[in-house]
Order: C-alpha cells, then structure tokens, then sequence
C-alpha cells in the first residue's frame, strides 16, 4: 500500500494562477475592497468574459445587459464574483477525470464551501478560510483518480456519500482525499490553518487537539451530501463534532441557509 509520500512521488500537481493567489489573499483581508478584488481580475481576460456571461445569463435575471467587471461587481457582489471566479480557477487546473461527473463533483465542492463558510460563523473559524477548506476539500480525489486511477470506481461507489468514499480510501490507499488536498494545498502556499484543517477534515474528531476548521469542513461536506437539505438534517450530524466545536443546534435549524444562494456550476466546463 502507498504512502502519502510515495503517492506525490513524480506527480505533476496542478497550477494555481497567479490572478487565483492574489485573489485568495483578498479573502483574508478584511480591507480588501472591491476596485482591488476587480484590478485583480481585470489581469484574467478570460475569467473576466466568463463571469460577464454569467451576470448576463437568465439565471441572475438581471433587466440590463452587464458590460463591464465593476458593474458585475456590484450587482452580483464582490463576494460572490470572488467565489466564482476561484470556482472556476479551481476547476480549470484540473483536467476532466474519466469516472467522474465534473458537474456533480463540482457541484459539491460549492455546497461544502457554502456550508463551512456558514457553519464558521457560529463556531468562531474565519470563514474565508473555511470557505476556501470547504471548496478544495474533494480536489484530493481528482489526483486520486489521475494517480490511482484503478482505485477510483472503487471509490465511487454507492454509497458515494463522503464518509463511505473517506472509508474506501483509506482501506485503498491508506488516505484520504482531504489529506491528498492537505498536501496540495502546501505546494500551494496555503495558509498553515487550512492545511492542517484539511488533514483531520476526514475524521476531525479522532486527532488531537481538536481542529475547529477540520470539523466544520467535515461537517459542511455532510451537508453537502444531502439530497434535500433542509433543517430537519441538523438532527443527523455527529453530535460529538458539533459538540466539539460548542455549535448551538437550535441556532443551525433557525439559521439554515438555501443551497441555492451558494451552488452555482453554470459557469464551470
């Protein structure tokens, strides 16, 4: 069976743009207004028209044609241009996975960055920073079916919710995905909390200490897993990850949020 390291040996790991660094570190800056998230962008011509497309689409219903980035800015907001466009950054380095649906897995990766960003917020984790943990935390599996990609049908299998594939995985390889993307997201400069976040996201409750962003990214991938979520799934989740990071289950029924206001995949290939 390989090691994590072994599994990095000789791999071409994606390329994270330059536009996507620099976008990423707005995240973590409170002072970042939205003249500087648009400069950044502005240095992307291609992620500039696909965003323009999607404030133009019937999706936004929108009664005026969009035409420039400041204008999508304001009427779509600077955070939710921001998580498209690093959606799209993200989705963009890796090439399409035979095996799996780039829809479907993107679509999740959405739900569970909404999810943790939500989540961060009742339980004193910056969300940024869960938001970003919560998108990346399945880019694990896309090197896993790039590296390993005997395993991957294995992996996918019914049930493909996250715990079960988490169990495959480790019986597989030994890891898991979210460990894979821990790795990852090192190469990638990442800040230290979300790396570590990302190594215990799989079983946040097993390590010690206990890492608060592990288990809201874990807990956001559940979520993301429901079919109908709603908030009668609070009941469901593990009641020791939600104790663990001192979560007020009447405050997440009361403060459920709409899946729709954070999935969005019209503009992912």
């Amino acid at each position: 069976m390989p090691t994590l390291t072994a599994f990095f040996e000789s791999a071409k790991l994606p390329v994270m743009s330059e536009v996507a660094h620099a976008l990423i570190r707005t995240l973590n800056d409170e002072s970042a207004t939205a003249a500087q998230v648009e400069a950044i962008m502005a240095k992307d011509p291609a992620m500039t028209a696909n965003l323009l497309r999607l404030a133009n689409s019937a999706q936004f219903g929108l009664s005026r044609q969009v035409l420039s980035l400041d204008h999508a800015i304001t009427l779509m907001g600077m955070s939710r241009v921001r998580s498209l466009a690093l959606s799209n950054s993200m989705s963009t380095a890796f090439p399409q996975v035979p095996g799996l649906d780039r829809s479907v897995f993107w679509k999740f990766s959405m739900a569970c960055a909404g999810y943790a960003q939500w989540l961060a917020s009742g339980s004193g984790v910056e969300p940024q920073q869960a938001w970003l943990a919560g998108m990346m935390l399945r880019l694990g599996e896309l090197l896993i079916g790039q590296r390993a990609p005997e395993s991957l049908a294995e992996i996918e299998a019914q049930p493909s919710q996250a715990v079960a594939r988490w169990e495959r995985e480790q019986r597989l390889l030994g890891f898991d995905e979210a460990q894979v993307t821990a790795v990852l997201a090192r190469h990638w400069n990442f800040p230290d909390a979300i790396v570590t976040g990302l190594q215990s996201a799989g079983d946040p409750i097993s390590v010690e200490p206990f890492d608060k962003l592990a288990g809201v990214v874990h807990l956001a991938a559940l979520l993301a897993d429901c079919t109908n979520p709603n908030p009668d799934v609070v009941a469901d989740l593990p009641l020791a990850v939600i104790t663990a990071l001192a979560l007020d289950r009447h405050w997440m029924v009361a403060r459920f949020p709409r899946l729709e206001t954070f999935v969005d995949v019209t503009g992912l290939s």
